[in-house]
């Protein structure tokens, strides 16, 4: 058996990483710089939510034509350009912002451009990953890059702030423009041969999407944890992203939220940890149990919210977390054709893009009517449903890890 490292072996693959850890550096101190400019140039709490809807819409219209582009292109090619852009508008944001000239139109044009340039590397980045390691080696090649993900999670923010707080947010922008920079530098090194598929590119857009649609539907266990996680997401983004603060306010204070998303973003890197050296045989099934800690977390925060067994919580959360996106990632790459991938993976993420502000604008509303605690606590429960009406479908089951030698057999393009 190969070691748990065996991916670094692989020279492209540590340019992959390298390239990834400047995006997600970026990524973490981003999103505090434009607060905090939106800030400085207006007071109003209307202004944050423009420039954060103007995000998140072309991401959720994009997504799917991300996903085409991805399986027709080079996916290098298409993560250079959009880090290229991404660079290019943080650049124009940090001149606005140092020059004193910056209004919120501006940021928010900025941050749409910024969106959409997301809505087609998700799909690539998803897509990448069977072109740079053999599939037996997916697994912890998937692990590594949760690795640098989740510990940039954990210092990206500390970073952010530090830099936004003592330099400010004009130059936290210009600073991410240079990682963007280098990102673009590092993955311009992969330089991929050949596109995923060569005909696709003779095809309509709708045809693609048609073909990534009958894909996607194709294989059950895949629309079923898809499906599932409309409610997940929507749960976990209402009650703990948008009633936990509140909560917290009440009871532990905000040090204590703040300890508590630590809490998670360390089990986060536990979860990875273990799944560089484990090879579950079903991993839908390890994952959605892990998924279930979410469960308790929920109840616990909603019925008596103690700091030190959230704490507890918040880390075998985290690790449950990593333990079914990993599989998931992996299961993926080895069960859909090379040519798809990208175009399943946009199906995947319009279902998570587009729950996650259902439950943060359900939570609030339903929170007046029927109580905070027991919107937490029916979340929660919500959960723990989702999770054993999904363990009830056998194709989830019975889905198994392709070892080696199926792994390598499998075919990377259907013929026909």
């Amino acid at each position: 058996m190969r070691g748990s490292l065996a991916p670094l072996r692989h020279r492209v693959f540590r340019y992959f990483l390298a390239a990834r850890l400047c995006t997600l550096l970026a990524s973490a101190v981003a999103p505090i710089a434009v607060a905090f400019a939106v800030r400085d140039v207006s007071a109003s709490p209307a202004a944050l939510g423009l420039v954060l809807a103007s995000r998140t819409t072309p991401m959720v219209l994009l997504v799917l034509f991300g996903g085409v582009v991805a399986d027709r292109l080079r996916r290098d090619l298409v993560l250079v350009t959009s880090n290229v852009i991404c660079m290019a508008t943080q650049a124009v944001a940090a001149g606005l912002l140092l020059s004193g000239v910056a209004d919120v139109w501006q940021i928010a044009a900025i941050e749409a451009v910024n969106g959409a340039a997301a809505a087609f590397s998700f799909p690539a980045l998803q897509g990448i990953m069977p072109q740079l390691v053999a599939r037996d080696e997916l697994q912890q090649a998937n692990a590594l890059n949760g690795m640098v993900r989740n510990v940039t999670l954990i210092g990206g923010g500390v970073l952010g702030g530090v830099i936004v707080g003592f330099l400010g947010p004009g130059w936290g922008l210009a600073i991410n423009a240079v990682m963007y920079g280098a990102a673009a530098l590092l993955i311009a090194q992969l330089r991929f041969g050949d596109r995923p598929a060569e005909q696709s590119t003779s095809r309509s857009t709708l045809h693609d999407l048609r073909a990534g649609w009958r894909e996607f539907t194709a294989r059950r266990w895949v629309w079923v944890i898809v499906l599932a996680f409309g409610f997940i997401n929507a749960a976990i983004a209402g009650a703990i992203h948008t009633l936990g603060p509140v909560i917290a306010d009440q009871s532990f204070g905000r040090v204590g939220w703040g300890t508590l998303q630590s809490a998670t973003g360390v089990g986060l890197v536990l979860g990875a940890v273990v799944m560089l050296r484990w090879r579950p045989q079903r991993p839908l099934v390890v994952g959605m149990l892990g998924i279930a800690f979410e469960a308790p977390l929920m109840v616990m925060l909603g019925l008596d919210p103690s700091l030190v067994p959230l704490l507890l919580l918040g880390v075998l959360a985290g690790v449950g977390s990593d333990l079914f996106g990993i599989g998931w990632e992996t299961s993926l790459q080895q069960h859909i054709p090379r040519d798809k991938l990208s175009r399943v993976a946009s199906y995947d993420a319009l279902g998570s893009f587009v729950a996650m502000p259902v439950g943060q604008l359900v939570a609030g509303p339903l929170a007046s009517i029927i109580g905070t605690e027991r919107v937490i606590v029916g979340s929660g429960v919500l959960v723990g449903i989702v999770v054993a009406l999904t363990l009830a479908e056998p194709s989830v089951r019975g889905l198994r890890r392709l070892d080696a030698r199926a792994a390598e057999e499998a075919p990377a393009v259907p013929v026909g």
